[in-house]
């Protein structure tokens, strides 16, 4: 490896998805398809109409066209909405299409997300929630 390629390399591990700085509580997916030409309105009515969720809470909501090249992220920052769009000029992102419903997934599947990677990695080590020793 060259010393060209091993600083491309650790610029890009060092990179930090912008959605990871945003300090939501929780993160919602829209599976399925999305219409891309909505807005924050438009995006903000689906939630609270189709999803029954509060779009004014501490969460991120993300959203993907049919493509799968770009998604939309929506968060309430308390005294207004930010809307993010991100294009990816190579791959697709490994949205869930088989339901028309939300799903709550945490920080390490929004990065398998961000990555290309499907939100539910089969041999991934899932956390224990209690362990009872007695």
């Amino acid at each position: 490896m060259t010393y060209g390629e091993a600083s491309k390399n650790r610029q890009y591990a060092e990179r930090s998805s912008i959605l990871n700085m945003i300090p939501a509580e929780r993160v919602y997916i829209a599976c399925g398809y999305t219409d891309m030409r909505r807005s924050i309105n438009g995006l903000a009515a689906m939630i609270q109409q189709s999803y029954k969720l509060d779009p004014f809470i501490s969460t991120l909501f993300l959203f993907c066209g049919k493509r799968c090249d770009r998604i939309k992220a929506l968060f309430w920052e308390g005294d207004g909405f930010v809307l993010l769009y991100k294009r990816l000029e190579r791959g697709r992102y490994k949205w869930p299409r088989n339901k028309s419903e939300v799903l709550s997934i945490d920080r390490q599947q929004l990065r398998w997300l961000m990555e290309g990677l499907n939100v539910e990695q089969p041999k991934a080590i899932k956390p224990i929630a209690r362990i009872s020793l007695i």
